[in-house]
């Protein structure tokens, strides 16, 4: 993919970086048929980016030619509210103060290269605030006063304006930038959109393994994707992407959410979007909907402080009690009598003003039917863990110690009830990927959940249609993003 330098004059980026094309904001602004037609990533290093200037204007044709602007306007644009400035930092006052605990003065200039500086002790703050405006070359202004140290001003800042014992590490800074975890699969066509996968290297339990990961970027490259995996520190990166596609457990109180929120706000497809993170991962959300949506679910309260005992009466022992975020089994107890129910609800209810409890359905395994854009995707059979009530046994600090068996079936090989049921619990979240978990009692069906993000391992849900279901999730995206391109919506 093309990388365009665009700076004021000629001589304000004299040193060559390999992969990058220096020009001019005249240039890029006047003469666009010698310009590729899309796919360019656009540094716009200009001095200024206040409203009509040369700055704004390109990032704005940047965005109008399906060049990908760093920074965007939206961006560009809020760096003019101060106000905006310190509200959008605010997470990040614990982290300012410590970066900046040994200033002596109450007063502190931060320059940020690229989201570095020079000194290693300000790397992870510089960081974090590029995440928060990305753009290539910025100068934070912090103040002290009774209260500890606050961000006061932000600002982009031109090539002209970098100290000439900066400028070295500066170009070491651009040049590291563009260091790429690219996938060295073979491609199978050439790229026409560029798909952000968002991973956690570090999670002990990912949404999708090494192998999955693998395959989901082979499926990717033949659509016409070019993938690359993002971590949480790339969140100032994703205006180069077209996609992104989440395999990372997400949570709303969480970078996931709010890589997705940035990601619609920028114009990309995103899965998980949004919406699906808020509703799925919130189970009292997801109970009111479903009740709404009349889908058949276990009896279900929800439990608060003032309730307790006439919910443990009414669902009677043994009954389930849920945090409203858990996932994967987590978050989850059987409590096999009123006492308990009434210690646990207790000690969840620290947690959350608001509980879920249903009445125990025991069954020898659920159905879990993998849903994407309001079609069946695959069809699975989680059986119980060996001696336990779920298909996950746990220890005490919620660490995991053993699964039961899976079976797997093509989605037009499941009972039609399951199909069809799993398919209308998913219409009050929306379209995205999720991962219905049913259990069925005397041939009749009832949701347990609605997952956003679901398992999807390879040797596991892809054990009978292999590549394929990758193809699938993949084609989907690639719709999306084409009607997107087109002048059309998300969906």
């Amino acid at each position: 993919m093309p990388i365009f330098f665009v700076v004021d004059h000629p001589k304000d980026w004299p040193i060559a970086i390999p992969g990058v094309e220096v020009v001019t904001a005249r240039e890029y602004l006047t003469r666009p048929e010698n310009l590729p037609k899309r796919g360019v990533k656009v540094f716009n290093l200009c001095r200024s980016y206040r409203y009509q200037s040369v700055g704004y204007y390109v990032s704005l044709l940047a965005a109008a030619r399906d060049h990908r602007p760093l920074p965007s306007v939206a961006t560009s644009q809020d760096f003019r509210s101060p106000s905006l400035v310190r509200v959008m930092s605010e997470d990040l006052v614990e982290l300012i103060a410590k970066s900046l605990s040994g200033i002596v003065s109450d007063e502190f200039v931060l320059s940020i290269y690229f989201g570095r500086n020079l000194a290693k002790k300000y790397r992870r703050v510089s960081r974090e605030l590029f995440n928060l405006f990305p753009a290539p070359l910025l100068r934070a202004w912090f103040l002290r006063d009774k209260d500890g140290w606050e961000l006061r001003r932000l600002r982009p800042i031109g090539v002209k304006d970098i100290p000439d014992g900066h400028r070295e590490f500066v170009i070491e800074a651009a040049k590291t930038f563009f260091e790429r975890r690219v996938s060295t699969s073979r491609r199978r066509a050439p790229a026409r959109f560029d798909l952000a996968i968002l991973v956690n290297p570090a999670e002990e339990e990912p949404p999708s393994n090494k192998q999955a990961l693998a395959r989901f970027v082979k499926a990717a490259q033949e659509v016409g994707f070019r993938p690359e995996f993002i971590e949480s520190d790339d969140y100032g990166r994703l205006t180069e992407f077209d996609a992104l596609f989440i395999r990372e457990t997400t949570s709303v109180n969480h970078h996931t959410y709010r890589f997705s929120r940035r990601a619609a706000a920028e114009g990309l497809v995103a899965i998980d979007d949004p919406d699906s993170i808020l509703r799925s991962t919130n189970k009292v959300f997801l109970a009111e909907a479903l009740k709404q949506a009349g889908v058949p679910v276990p009896k279900t309260r929800i439990v608060h402080r003032d309730n307790i005992d006439e919910v443990a009466a009414e669902l009677g022992s043994p009954a389930i009690l849920k945090l409203p975020d858990s996932s994967f089994s987590m978050g989850v107890v059987r409590c096999n009598d009123i006492d308990e129910f009434r210690q646990r609800a207790a000690k969840y209810l620290e947690q959350s003003d608001l509980l879920i409890a249903q009445e125990f359905l025991p069954t020898e395994f659920d159905w879990r039917v993998g849903v994407f854009d309001g079609r069946a995707l695959y069809v699975c059979r989680y059986f119980m863990a060996k001696s336990h009530w779920q298909i996950i046994q746990r220890d005490t600090n919620g660490k995991f110690l053993r699964g039961g068996k899976v079976e797997v079936m093509r989605a037009e090989d499941a009972p039609e009830r399951v199909i069809d049921i799993a398919l209308r619990s998913t219409r009050p979240i929306g379209d995205g990927l999720y991962g219905v978990d049913l259990k069925e009692v005397n041939g009749r069906c009832h949701v347990i959940e609605v997952n956003d993000n679901p398992s999807i391992d390879g040797g596991f849900e892809d054990r009978v249609i292999g590549l394929d279901l990758y193809r699938r999730i993949m084609n989907v995206f690639l719709e999306r993003v084409e009607r997107l391109k087109a002048g059309g919506s998300r969906k």
